[in-house]
């Protein structure tokens, strides 16, 4: 496995792989990594021949006021497991050598990134569109592989790459989860115990949505009871946002359930943001 901290080995790298006529898939992180992300290394792998995983915790996406800091970081056990993946390469560039000194553009998806965590995080998303397409650009890969916690996320990466006619595919991969139901995330550390054991809550609220959306329950009735599973079982966690959206488009769902919507939550524990999704489809119970 090659550690690849300039753009310029990265191209290479990838070149001698391409001239020897294999497949590339990139799998971009933020590094700390946990079995939700060799989950998306095992999909990458099952898909090309090779896989090149980023490693680079991208400021342009973290507000004033956000954890980039104290975002956790551990490189040496994230070079381990990835070598046991039997990665590639690993690209692990400075911020200057990503973005350099003078770097002054940027690549947005005004729409879809305005709504729902892009209304909570003013240009979160400007930031991940820009550091992905610079990433698909370094790596050429023929396919990239996301994982589906960040739904909004895979949304935009998607339309960019369509409205952009950029050559590749893009892969959702689903959302990996602990015992208790509760989406793995780099930022789960950062949980006191209590707060940690309170967050299973949003899982639990989306199971208890699901099970009453197979009766053509209304929008705002989910709503209502995905609140009250999080009020009442996570006391700590402060509520940023419950929406329930088309699972295609993201438009806003009013009145019954009549297709296939996805939940998306986003629930602040102390400093810490925690976000969940889940796609419900109960076309099939419809009829």
């Amino acid at each position: 496995m090659k550690i690849l901290e300039t753009k310029q080995a990265v191209r290479e790298h990838c070149s001698t792989l391409r001239k020897a006529g294999q497949s590339i898939a990139l799998v971009p992180t933020m590094g700390f990594l946990h079995e939700g992300h060799l989950s998306l290394v095992r999909e990458a792998a099952r898909r090309c021949d090779v896989v090149v995983v980023s490693i680079f915790v991208n400021p342009t996406q973290f507000g004033p006021n956000e954890d980039l800091d104290s975002y956790p970081r551990d490189t040496e056990r994230d070079l381990e497991l990835l070598a046991r993946e039997g990665v590639s390469g690993v690209f692990m560039p400075s911020v200057d050598e990503m973005y350099g000194a003078t770097g002054d553009t940027f690549v947005e998806v005004p729409e879809l990134s305005s709504i729902l965590q892009g209304a909570l995080r003013p240009d979160h998303f400007r930031g991940v569109s820009t550091v992905v397409s610079k990433l698909f650009n370094i790596v050429q890969p023929d396919v990239a592989v996301f994982g589906e916690k960040d739904y909004q996320q895979l949304a935009i990466i998607r339309q960019m790459v369509r409205d952009l006619d950029m050559p590749l595919a893009i892969v959702g991969h689903p959302t990996v989860r602990e015992a208790d139901g509760l989406a793995m995330s780099s930022r789960n550390v950062r949980l006191s115990e209590q707060q940690r054991a309170e967050a299973a809550a949003l899982s639990q609220s989306m199971t208890a949505a699901e099970t009453i959306a197979s009766e053509g329950t209304q929008i705002v009735e989910l709503k209502r009871v995905i609140t009250e599973v999080i009020e009442e079982n996570a006391p700590n966690g402060k509520i940023e946002s419950v929406e329930i959206r088309d699972a295609l488009t993201l438009a806003p769902l009013d009145g019954a359930l009549d297709r296939p919507a996805v939940i998306l939550l986003a629930v602040r524990f102390g400093a810490v943001l925690l976000i969940d999704q889940r796609v419900i489809d109960v076309t099939n119970q419809l009829g």
